[in-house]
């Protein structure tokens, strides 16, 4: 892809959806968690103000604002319908009502990656019980390459869990030749998405994606609380559904039909009363994703990714943890010292220097998003500079 900074207008009008750009605060921990935009905290204020004062009953008000919300996420990563999204907490839940719901046999395989985050581990863990094991691919850098998984499937993998960018290193899958791998072999590809969506662009279509989930709180940019799940219709039919709520039937206002089938939409899954102001906080920060574009979003984040990485490449006391080519690199840069450099001593000087990334590992991770600015990762760069001879 064309790799491109967005126009100063743009960068301009972006910048002022996020306050705290006006207060010197560098925020480049994005993956970690998103700042809130003025839009998501009017609209959640909006809600509440209707419920304290307000209307007090905005049900129906509410109701409008999921279904809105539903069809901005089909959008975001071309979903098949708004039917194929369900609103839910957190990444761990959505993935567990796809793992819990499968019907899995003793001897049944998952295979995964040494380097995923806890929210795609204990989901299958849960179903060891049952006889499934887990074989994880243990890879110093952490690419889970098709190739790397094709090798290292057996007769009894019945899915490939993965996330579509990993955490630490930043790692991004090809998720559309992974997606077809799967695909070819009758295996269910599972994707955790909460650190792709967002910064970079996902068509779950395209790279025939069987489950994706995702939290709201990181590079969507929403509130903690929130997200959504994407699970095709085939495999929505195969999801022995374990938990059942009001909402899950067909015809919820029909109170007294104990006895009716379930909801056809992925809406089966969200059960009971949603977290009303998570949504409409959700809602306004894909309404803003969505404005702005996933491919100007993207373009930008790679942009000053590469900046980055392009000015780090001169400090020999660090090395780069990230890949550096640009088809397999995110929103994620993370390096590691080469020598004695302390990183939890310049982690804590670049707070008080209110620049904010992400230690982890004894590394320092790096995770811009669309609104900031190559003035600010010059301003990191010139502070990591000053910081490498004084934290040794």
């Amino acid at each position: 892809m064309n790799i491109k900074l967005l126009d100063s207008e743009t960068l301009s009008r972006a910048r002022q959806l996020f306050p705290h750009t006006a207060t010197g605060h560098i925020y480049f921990n994005h993956a970690a968690t998103g700042p809130l935009s003025t839009r998501v905290v009017a609209a959640m204020n909006e809600h509440l103000s209707a419920r304290s004062s307000g209307a007090v009953d905005t049900y129906w008000t509410d109701v409008d604002v999921v279904k809105q919300c539903r069809e901005r996420a089909q959008k975001l990563i071309n979903a098949e319908s708004p039917d194929r999204i369900a609103l839910l907490p957190s990444t761990s839940e959505t993935l567990n009502v796809v793992v819990a719901g499968l019907d899995w046999k003793s001897g049944d395989r998952v295979l995964m990656n040494a380097g995923e985050f806890p929210a795609n581990v204990y989901p299958y863990l849960s179903v060891k019980q049952l006889g499934v094991e887990l074989d994880v691919i243990k890879n110093a850098d952490e690419a889970m390459t098709p190739e790397l998984i094709e090798h290292s499937l057996t007769p009894r993998t019945r899915a490939v869990a993965l996330s579509a960018v990993q955490f630490l290193s930043g790692y991004k899958a090809d998720l559309a030749a992974i997606g077809d791998l799967c695909r070819r072999k009758n295996i269910l590809f599972l994707v955790d998405g909460i650190q792709s969506v967002g910064a970079m662009r996902i068509d779950v279509q395209a790279m025939k994606v069987d489950a994706f989930g995702a939290g709201a709180q990181k590079w969507l940019l929403g509130p903690h609380g929130a997200g959504f799940l994407y699970v095709t219709e085939e495999l929505q039919e195969r999801v022995r559904q374990k938990h059942l709520g009001w909402l899950s039937p067909e015809n919820p206002w029909n109170f007294f039909d104990y006895n009716q089938p379930l909801a056809k939409a992925a809406r089966r899954y969200e059960g009971g009363s949603l977290n009303f102001p998570g949504v409409w906080g959700m809602n306004a920060a894909l309404g803003t994703l969505l404005e702005f574009g996933s491919k100007r979003i993207e373009s930008h984040v790679l942009a000053l990714t590469r900046l980055l990485m392009d000015k780090l490449g001169s400090l020999p006391e660090f090395s780069f943890y990230s890949p550096t080519d640009d088809t397999r690199r995110s929103g994620i840069v993370t390096i590691q010292p080469t020598g004695g450099a302390d990183t939890e001593k310049i982690f804590k000087s670049l707070l008080a220097q209110h620049i904010t990334i992400s230690l982890r590992h004894g590394k320092l991770r790096f995770s811009p998003h669309f609104y900031n600015s190559v003035e600010e990762v010059q301003m990191f760069i010139d502070r990591l500079t000053e910081l490498r001879s004084v934290a040794v």
